[in-house]
Order: C-alpha cells, then structure tokens, then sequence
C-alpha cells in the first residue's frame, strides 16, 4: 500500500507550532490562485530522479538527498514569501503527519518485516518458476498491499536468478504486476481504493466490478512475461558458469516470526480504517486521529520487534540492509513536498490552471466520459501520489459512494483501474515501484533508467490499456 498513518516522531520539534495558533488558522489556501508555474519544483525532481543517474551518476549517488531538499527549499521559500510563513508552515506540518510519515513508517515496517523471511534454498529462476512468483505475488498482494507483496516476495525472486545473465526484465514485470495490478481487487491492495473504502465505497466492491479487467492485465502480462523470459533462458549464453547460490538447503522458511507480524501489519492498516473514533488531536492544523496514533504506534512497535527477533544470520542471507529505504525515504521526502501545489491546483477543479484537464471527464451532455476518466486517472497517477489523485476524480465524478457504486459504477471503475493499474507506468507511480528497482540495484542487476522504464510500459503496458478502454471503458 501507497500511503496509511502515523505521526509521532516529531511531535517535540512541532510543539511551537502547536502553541502558535494563528498557523492553524491559516491552513487553507485555494489552488486556483496558482500558476502552472508552482509545479516547476516538482517537475524538477522528477527530471533529477530521471537523468542525473544518467548523466551524473557519482554525484547523484553521494547527493541524491541535497538534491531533493534543494527542490523542496525551491517551493517552500518562494511559497511562504508570497502566502506567508503560517500557511507554508501549516501545508508543511501537513504533508509530514497526514502523508509523509506515515507513508515511510508503513514502509519501513513492511521493509522491515519482510526483510525478515528467508527462503531458504535455492530455487532455480526458470521461466516457470518465475511466472509462478509473480502470479503468486499478484494474488497476495489484494490482500497484504502491494508493498508488502513487493518486499516479500523481491529478494527471493531475485536470488532465484542470480545465476542469469538478464534479469532487469524480471524485475520490470515484477513492478507491474505484483507492485501495482496485483492491488486492484481489495481496499488492501492499494492507497486510491482504501481511501474510497474510507469514502463509503463496498470492500468487495472493487472485487465485483474490475475482476475481469484486473484477470485480463494480470493474465496477459503473465503470458508476455513467460514468453520473453522462455526466449531469454533458452540462450545458450544466459546461465553463468557458477550458481552463486548453491543448493546447499532444503527448501524452507527461516524467520517464521514475521509472518505474524506481516498479519499484524495488515490487521492494524485494516483497523484504522474501520474503527471510527471521536478522540482526535489538532497539530497546527492537523487532525490525528486516535485510531491512526494507535496504528502507527503499533507499526512501530513492529518494526523493533521485527529487529529484535529476526535472528542475525537471516538478515545477512538476505543481505539486509538499510541502502533501499534511506533512498526512497529521501527522495519521497521531496517529492510530496513539492507536489502540494500540484494537488492543490488539481483540487481546484474548473477554477485551478489544470481546469481544462477536469473538464475533460465530462462529456458535452453532462455525464462522464468513462474513457476519459480512466485515462486522466491513470496518467496523473503515473507521475502524482495516485490516492489523492484517485481522491479528485472521485470527487469530480459526485462524491457520492452509493451513487457511484450502482447509477456511475462505470465511473468509479474507471477511476480505480486507473489509479491502480498505471501506477505501474514510472517508477514514482506507485510507492513500492522505487524500492523494488533500490532492492534490486542493491543486489547488483542492472535496471533501466527512469525513461528506459517508461519504454518497458510504454511498450507493454499501454497498448494493454488501450484494448482494456475499448472493452470495458468505452
């Protein structure tokens, strides 16, 4: 999952905003004021996650983080110049308790935790196996989140192909379908769909009514997958020499223990969502609920747990270590900084700069235009956090759950096939998308760049969208 809750850590160094309460005050502000002009920050850190591996890489591995914190300076500073230093600090305050932290506490409770599992012996990545992974992957990951399907199931996987010569396509369509279309049946699944839980929206709902398009990805790309992993295996140059696992084991699990906490995990993201309660505290202009304190808490005391259990030798068979999680963690850091002009301008609707792009979900007549929406969806979610996006056109399309879910149920699928499934189309898409490529840098294969990523789906994956639209969202 993209996004959950939890805001603690830095309540000490928030106490002064909490004692000045004209921030509060000044937390709202209407996007539609904006210019286009606010998103160069965001664009910017886009672009240097996409090229400066490329054209710098010894730079931007030592700087990656300075890079980020300069793109989040290059909006906060000219943003609380012009509307002031108390609706910056309270949009500040904001995006670290209500999306960011929470984001990398559930990330690094699942990192963590599955960082904990060891499969031990060694399994032989053949085309087979490799598509029974992944579709394993896909199954589990409506029901434990796409992040927690990713770090389960990534370092196996690529341990099992260790001895090949190609393995970055693995990983791409690992990230298409067990990061992103696996999530598409469940409010576990993925952020956009828990949030539209939370809005009202049925838990099976999603089960019931994008089941066909979510059978019909899934399956198709399992079936491309196995044909081009069959073509690559079959060479006779693929298989190094030495397996750099050897088949010393029986095939087993070590670690046992986090599979109890992986449940945990899931029991407690479950919980805040379903359990309403009126006990909340107000941060400098943010609500945190008591449901979500608790959530968090118990994420954390996960995370410890999960540390003090874990024997040593699993985390040095899986190679643990903190590398993956420090870069996304980093650069996540500047990318929802940056985007909050970004949303506030799509929030705006009619009103905002991307007016024209909220108009186009509406036909001239009135009612939605269903391809639209599941385009505009999906776009926006390539490159945005896909659940506020989700968030928009679920409120551009009424609002109204009940409606949405019998009169517009075509609406609604198109926004959450949308949001869910292209996700999978750059690597920001989705949350577990970055970490999946960090783990697998990490274990030395050799990626595709942040462009050479989007030729994968931009050669895979859309032409499987453009069918799905003329089939189910025409």
């Amino acid at each position: 999952m993209k996004q959950s809750s939890l805001r603690r850590g830095i309540q000490a160094g928030l106490f002064g905003l909490m004692a000045w309460p004209g921030w509060a005050a000044a937390a709202d502000f209407d996007g539609a004021q904006l210019t286009a002009i606010w998103g160069v920050p965001f664009a910017g850190i886009l672009l240097s996650i996409a090229l400066m591996p490329l054209l710098t890489p010894h730079f931007w591995h030592h700087h990656y983080g300075k890079v980020a914190a300069a793109w989040s300076l290059a909006f906060l500073l000219p943003f609380a110049a012009v509307f002031g230093a108390g609706v910056a600090g309270v949009n500040l305050v904001h995006a670290l308790l209500a999306e960011y932290i929470p984001f990398i506490i559930l990330l690094t409770a699942l990192f963590t935790v599955s960082g904990g599992i060891f499969i031990r012996g060694n399994l032989h990545g053949s085309p087979g196996l490799n598509t029974a992974i992944l579709a394993i992957g896909a199954v589990l990951a409506s029901f434990m989140g796409t992040t927690g399907a990713s770090m389960l199931l990534i370092r196996p996987l690529i341990r099992a192909n260790d001895n090949r010569k190609h393995v970055a396509h693995v990983v791409v369509f690992f990230i298409f379908i067990v990061s992103n279309a696996g999530g598409s049946l469940t409010p576990l699944g993925d952020p956009p769909l828990f949030l539209g839980f939370l809005k009202g929206v049925d838990f099976f709902w999603t089960l019931k009514h994008i089941f066909p398009e979510s059978l019909f990805l899934i399956g198709s790309l399992l079936v491309i997958f196995y044909a081009l992993d069959s073509w690559f295996y079959h060479r006779r140059e693929e298989l190094l020499p030495v397996d750099p696992t050897p088949d010393s084991r029986q095939i087993g699990f070590d670690g046992r223990i986090n599979f109890a906490l992986l449940g945990g995990v899931v029991a407690l993201v479950l919980m805040s969502g379903v359990w309403k309660s009126p006990v909340s505290f107000n941060i400098a202009g943010t609500e945190v609920g008591l449901p979500g304190v608790l959530r968090d808490l118990g994420l954390v005391l996960i995370t410890w747990l999960s540390l003090k259990w874990t024997p040593s030798q699993v985390h040095a068979d899986n190679q643990f270590g903190w590398g993956p999680m420090v870069e996304v963690a980093k650069l996540f850091a500047g990318i929802f900084l940056t985007i909050i002009p970004v949303i506030a301008m799509l929030k705006a609707g009619t009103n905002g700069p991307f007016g024209a792009v909220v108009s186009a979900v509406t036909k001239p007549d009135g009612s939605p235009d269903v391809m639209m929406y599941f385009w505009i969806t999906g776009v926006l979610s390539s490159f945005l956090d896909n659940a506020p996006t989700y968030l928009v056109f679920f409120n551009t399309a009424g609002g109204d759950p009940q409606v949405l879910m019998t009169t517009l149920a075509p609406t609604l699928a198109a926004i959450s096939a949308g949001a869910v499934f292209m996700g999978a189309n750059s690597y920001i898409g989705n949350a577990p998308n970055l970490m999946v490529k960090a783990i697998a840098e990490d274990r030395g294969v050799k990626m595709p760049s942040f462009f050479g990523y989007m030729l994968w789906s931009g050669g895979i994956l859309v032409p499987l969208f453009v069918v799905m639209s003329f089939i189910w969202f025409k």
